[in-house]
């Protein structure tokens, strides 16, 4: 997900615009990213096959474009990378829906039988819901990626890049430009957070931990 210097130019203008008060700068600035926001969420849903399965890329893609509009109407992200970012949530949050959608108790997804492939092929991002998994429950599946919310900012970033995007923590570090110390620090505060959130009361959460 690299840009091009003149590109990051553009959008952190218009994203100054916004700040200020533009409202026109909001439609500029979806406009104008728009194939970049179509290949994240053709990427991220390449992660998921458990949904691709049922949906296209347009699918994911102009819904969640109805959210970050949305988004953009109350939220002002100060750089292009937490835009995308933002961007990277609303994907987030549609995905989830439509988990619910074909893998709730009425959904097709549940009922098809076939193995869905869900494992990344280089075995480095763990796919949101697999019904073929023995034992994973939906409603688990979905209560971890809901909680990731309530990250702060820089362990979303990683957390969304690492499991969305199916990113090396490698990979993260050089789009970050943060060290790769640092990337492996908030991948693991990430998942400390979200086994806490998942299990407040437990004495063991380890066991939390290991399903994230």
């Amino acid at each position: 997900m690299s840009e091009q210097p003149g590109n990051t130019t553009i959008i952190q203008g218009l994203l100054v615009r916004l700040e200020n008060g533009d409202d026109a700068a909001r439609e500029e600035l979806i406009n104008h990213s728009m194939e970049r926001l179509r290949r994240l969420a053709r990427k991220m849903l390449r992660q998921n096959p458990a949904v691709r399965r049922w949906n296209e890329t347009d699918d994911v893609f102009q819904n969640a474009l109805v959210r970050l509009n949305r988004a953009l109407q109350t939220e002002r992200p100060e750089s292009t990378r937490r835009y995308v970012g933002l961007a990277a949530t609303q994907i987030r949050r549609e995905l989830i829906d439509l988990w619910r959608h074909h893998y709730g108790p009425e959904g097709d997804g549940n009922h098809h039988k076939s193995d869905p492939g869900l494992e990344d092929s280089r075995g480095i991002a763990r796919p949101l819901y697999d019904p073929g998994k023995e034992g994973q429950d939906l409603s688990e599946s979905i209560a971890i990626h809901e909680a990731v919310d309530s990250l702060t900012d820089d362990q979303k970033d990683v957390f969304e890049k690492r499991i969305y995007m199916g990113m090396t923590h490698e990979e993260i570090a050089n789009e970050m430009q943060v060290s790769l110390k640092t990337v492996k620090r908030r991948w693991r505060e990430a998942k400390q957070q979200l086994a806490e959130l998942l299990a407040p009361e437990s004495d063991d959460q380890s066991a939390s931990e290991d399903r994230i």
